[in-house]
């Protein structure tokens, strides 16, 4: 649990009636007064979008030539292809929008050519091709005959692997959401809701929602064609939707809604057209008429395959063959996958908070870590878990796997981001360092020489300060605040009319103020076959003063010791539905724990300050430190981190006096002179022999203990040896040349630039905000 976080309440302002009312109608059995306080809040404040909004059936989705000219060269290309018979090959990509992606597509298009003879799909494989085009798979689609390759969510910036198709005499149409490349890539066509302008309401829409709409203006230009609705494609489109990383805004939120009305038909014997999504379905024991079915049930499974076999070409058969039998058997093998995946995605999650126990976080913008041993087809759920639990960027990289005629080891990995910090730009500024990169702005892959990581890391943690975003704290965030007896059915179908949630508009979370727990235990969760997995969730109940009633809970990913064994905690939480059912578990309505405090944790949840009297600012001011109370402490070292400025502030607070900021603006350091200073103090100690404190060696060179600690590390490789006891540092010398030199003087350089920048911010932040960080920390 992360004693960290910042928790506050959305502050509660005053509804309209009209709006209430206007809501009241869709929230069946309640007044609607959470639901109209939520839409409010996240910016529906008019009647046209709240019932476009609440209800698909008054929403008017855009037309897909709103590509303009993209989409009618498109259109005209694969018309083309038709009228000639040339061979078509879908381009997809092995995570869930890309195989519903390749899935949309192989439906769609195959409604217009014959499948297997003259249209055929191509997925890479995760853990030998990474994402997007390669030469080798444009070579056997040549080969094979291919003359046109319509990609789905990859390819936009897949510039060398497009000329090198052109070469082969092979057109490409590019249908992708990703970053766009500098300038328009040379292909037939490319089909990407970026060009559009960031207010249009297709310029949210994921890979798959992309290739839905190639398919619906193909069905608009040639109507008399196909011979299946195009409206049987949506719950593919849902799926793929829900479980990418994109805002479910416009015609996201629309085609999401829609689709899932037409996922929620695949378990009535009636309706179904889909027998590996019905079964699916079954094995995750969903109904499909939730979008937590398709987070937390199909999308992950689909996903499990490539994760765990790299190759994930079965999954295009699963989604769209009609043969119950052979969708059986595919989708016991995607079952069998995800449970594999569980085990080592926990795996990793506990490797990584091992090495994060050994790092300084309070200097740590962006997590970057690296493991030989860990599975790279789970370090990016993984760094999504990080990044949300510690509020920082995270890559995860793996130097496994490694070709032995390669001179270079490579490691690769995965990034995520958190509290919208643009994780495509912030990797993209150091790929001089990089061998490989691609994705979005919460998003992306990447691989590196091992040998860059450290330059990397110090790089990139001194980019994120530079945009000013350090030291970022989790914030978690409360919509409403609840008792325990207003838990239930009514709430739950209030709070779902939000509902499809996700990026922009986030699952409703609620504080219960002063609960307890009782019925608490914890288990490994199982998988179809009734085998335990490495991968804990307590489950409890969760009671207040409002009811005798105890509400049930769990809690993933967290032990029974870490839920506090008292009365009068503090819990945020999110309420569902529980639609898992076995011999001894019915379908019932439960809440997701997100934090607890207990008592004695627990903190003010709405913005709160430091006591004002006991932070003195004398900054900008230093004549006036002479008339201070004689009991006050004055800081008089700018600080580089909040861990030593809480330091300082709470050995103020201990001896009952007042922390005055009597820091002036930093000295400008230059990281060649402080280097040279450094080796020749080193000679003259290790010449004669004497010691120095470290608060000497910070003092003299104006560094903090994390850039001295680097220094001393350079100093190591030219000869210079260093025994510390207690706080005395004793120096020998022995010639030594290292070749790494270079780079430890690069780490120096960096370090040395990053401490002034911190320091720069702590002299300008304001005292409000250091008031309320200190609050937080305190």
């Amino acid at each position: 649990m992360n004693h960290q976080t910042s928790w506050q309440i959305v502050k509660s302002v005053e509804i309209p009636q009209w709006f209430i009312d206007a809501v009241k109608p869709y929230a069946n059995n309640s007044d609607g007064k959470y639901a109209a306080q939520l839409l409010w809040q996240r910016g529906i404040k008019d009647l046209k979008n709240l019932w476009g909004f609440l209800d698909p059936n008054l929403y008017s989705p855009a037309s897909p030539f709103e590509f303009g000219e993209e989409m009618t060269r498109a259109i005209a290309r694969i018309q083309q292809a038709r009228q000639t018979e040339e061979k078509v090959s879908i381009w997809g990509d092995f995570d869930a929008d890309g195989i519903t992606s390749t899935s949309v597509l192989w439906d769609g298009l195959g409604q217009f050519f014959p499948q297997e003879m003259q249209l055929e799909y191509y997925i890479p494989n995760r853990l030998t091709e990474s994402h997007g085009l390669n030469n080798s798979g444009i070579e056997r689609l040549a080969a094979s005959g291919t003359r046109l390759i319509v990609t789905c969510d990859t390819g936009s910036t897949n510039i060398a692997e497009i000329n090198y198709a052109k070469e082969l005499d092979i057109d490409i149409i590019v249908t992708d959401h990703h970053t766009l490349p500098e300038s328009r890539p040379p292909v037939t066509a490319i089909i990407n809701p970026r060009y559009l302008a960031k207010d249009h309401s297709l310029y949210h829409l994921s890979g798959v929602a992309v290739a839905y709409k190639l398919v619906e203006a193909l069905y608009q230009s040639l109507p008399e064609i196909p011979q299946q609705p195009l409206e049987q494609l949506l719950d593919l489109v849902a799926i793929g939707l829900i479980a990418d990383l994109v805002e479910l805004k416009g015609d996201c939120r629309y085609l999401a809604q829609i689709g899932i009305e037409k996922l929620r038909q695949q378990l009535n014997p009636k309706t179904a057209t889909r027998p590996g999504v019905t079964r699916l379905l079954e094995l995750c024991r969903r109904t499909g008429d939730r979008p937590t079915d398709i987070s937390f049930g199909i999308g992950p499974r689909i996903n499990a395959v490539s994760r765990i076999h790299g190759d994930a070409s079965f999954c295009i058969e699963l989604l769209t063959s009609r043969d119950s039998e052979r969708c059986e058997q595919l989708a016991s093998e995607t079952e069998l996958a995800n449970a594999r995946r569980k085990a080592l995605q926990q795996d990793v999650v506990e490797g990584v908070k091992q090495k994060l126990a050994r790092l300084d976080l309070s200097t740590t913008s962006v997590i970057v870590l690296e493991d030989p041993q860990w599975q790279g087809g789970v370090l990016g759920l993984v760094a999504g878990q990080i990044a949300q639990e510690y509020a920082r960027p995270t890559i995860l990289l793996s130097s496994s796997n490694q070709n032995p005629v390669e001179a270079t080891i490579i490691a690769r990995g995965s990034a995520r981001s958190t509290n919208n910090i643009d994780l495509y730009q912030l990797v993209k500024s150091q790929e001089n360092l990089l061998h490989r990169f691609g994705g979005h702005p919460f998003a992306a892959g990447l691989s590196l020489p091992l040998e860059n990581l450290p330059l990397f890391t110090e790089a990139i943690n001194q980019q994120l300060r530079q945009q000013g975003k350090i030291d970022t704290l989790p914030d978690i965030e409360a919509d409403l605040t609840v008792t325990v007896a207003e838990l239930g059915k009514e709430l739950f179908d209030e709070l779902s009319l939000l509902e499809p949630c996700g990026m922009g508009n986030p699952v409703p979370r609620l504080l219960i103020k002063n609960c307890w727990f009782t019925n608490i235990w914890n288990s490994n969760i199982k998988d179809s076959s009734g085998r335990k997995i490495k991968y804990i969730k307590t489950a409890f109940k969760i009671c207040d003063d409002s009811t005798s009633y105890r509400f049930p809970g769990v809690w993933w990913g967290h032990y029974r010791e870490e839920i506090p064994q008292t009365k009068g905690c503090d819990a945020i939480v999110e309420l569902d539905f529980n639609s898992y059912k076995s011999d001894r578990v019915e379908p019932h309505y439960e809440v997701r724990l997100i934090e607890v405090r207990s008592p004695s944790e627990k903190l003010a949840i709405e913005p709160s300050t430091a006591n004002s009297n006991s932070i003195i600012d004398r900054r900008h001011n230093m004549l006036a430190l002479d008339i201070l109370d004689s009991a006050a402490e004055i800081l008089d070292r700018c600080p580089v981190s909040w861990t030593e400025l809480q330091r300082e502030y709470r050995q103020a607070i201990a001896r009952d006096s007042k922390l005055v900021l009597g820091y002036s603006a930093p000295q400008t350091i230059n990281a060649r002179e402080v280097w040279q200073q450094l080796v020749g103090i080193a000679k003259y100690l290790s010449r004669t022999q004497k010691t120095v404190t470290h608060q000497q060696l910070k003092e003299k060179l104006h560094l903090s203990d994390r850039t001295l600690k680097i220094g001393l590390q350079a100093l190591q490789k030219i000869g210079f040896e260093h025994q510390r006891t207690e706080d005395l540092y004793r120096f020998s010398w022995q010639e030594r040349n290292d070749s790494n030199l270079d780079r430890e003087l690069q780490n120096l350089e960096l370090a040395i630039a990053e401490q002034q920048f911190q320091q720069q911010y702590f002299e300008q932040v304001p005292l409000s905000t250091i008031e309320r960080q200190l609050s937080i920390f305190s």
